[in-house]
């Protein structure tokens, strides 16, 4: 793929009582919004941006307590989750958008689509399920998840890599630790409780035929956290859904980007202008870096 250079600018958001840091890179078209996994910051998506066509805007953020976003004064669900980033699409002026959410980033997305039926186009549902109505992972691989210590202890994590999420990482669990050090801050444990709770209430199952956008579910057979059998579930509901199964695992996105940025970009499709028909608001100032 040819290297194409896009400024990416990092944004400090204060929007619905929450301060948000979000990281955008500008290209052409319509937005790829990237909702990342529980406890992680915006830096564990890299390898996935950068294996993305470079013409392709993308924004990514730290979710409330995670990565360099303050931890949120009350727990929160994933309606008023999905609140957030739609004003924060607002601010950053963007109109139109595809969203792709990785494990229980995964929710944020369903529940960001059914919000917004005419403001996501596309839907890219990776290693997720149905929230607190589905078929559960091994109960021992899902107890070493209680914490955020994979996070704030890349060592740790590596150790437990392979068993916790199967795929290409049982050869490389070395990437694991790698791909967490890139985390500037792990974030809070507070904060992390709070993503549990979210996902402790939730389930979109009964939302499921009502999104409408044309949906891409990606899900390992080897993937001890979310059985494949949850995506054979959403892959039925869904209305305009295609199941691309794989034999990796969890984070096979992420630890395997090279063979998934393709797998994405042609489910999205090339990248083209896009005509903004949302006014600009004069009084917004961004701050890059601060």
């Amino acid at each position: 793929m040819e290297h194409v250079e896009s400024e990416t600018n990092d944004y400090y958001l204060a929007v619905g009582g929450q301060r948000v840091r979000v990281r955008y890179r500008e290209g052409v078209g319509i937005p790829l919004v990237l909702c990342n996994g529980i406890g992680a910051s915006l830096e564990v998506l890299d390898p996935l941006v950068e294996n993305l066509d470079p013409t392709r805007p993308v924004l990514r953020f730290d979710a409330p307590g995670t990565g360099e976003s303050p931890t949120s004064p009350l727990p929160y669900g994933f309606p008023y989750l999905a609140w957030v980033l739609g004003r924060i699409l607002d601010r950053l002026e963007i109109e139109v958008v595809d969203v792709l959410g990785l494990s229980w980033g995964g929710a944020l997305a369903q529940q960001f689509a059914f919000q917004n039926p005419r403001r996501c186009r596309r839907l890219i549902l990776v290693g997720t399920g149905t929230g607190a109505i589905m078929v559960p992972g091994n109960p021992k691989v899902l107890s070493k998840m209680v914490t955020p210590k994979r996070f704030s202890n890349p060592s740790y994590g590596a150790t437990i890599a392979a068993q916790l999420y199967g795929g290409v990482v049982r050869e490389k669990s070395e990437q694991i630790a790698d791909l967490f050090i890139r985390q500037l801050h792990a974030g809070s444990f507070k904060g992390y409780m709070h993503q549990l709770m979210a996902g402790s209430v939730w389930t979109s199952l009964f939302a499921l035929p009502i999104i409408r956008q044309k949906t891409l579910i990606i899900a390992g057979t080897d993937d001890p956290i979310v059985p494949m059998i949850n995506a054979r579930v959403m892959n039925a509901l869904m209305p305009r859904a295609t199941l691309h199964a794989h034999g990796g695992g969890h984070l096979d996105l992420l630890v395997d980007a090279a063979t998934f940025g393709p797998v994405v970009d042609d489910f999205l499709g090339p990248t083209k202008p896009y005509r903004r028909k949302w006014s600009k608001t004069a009084d917004v100032k961004f701050t890059p870096g601060g």
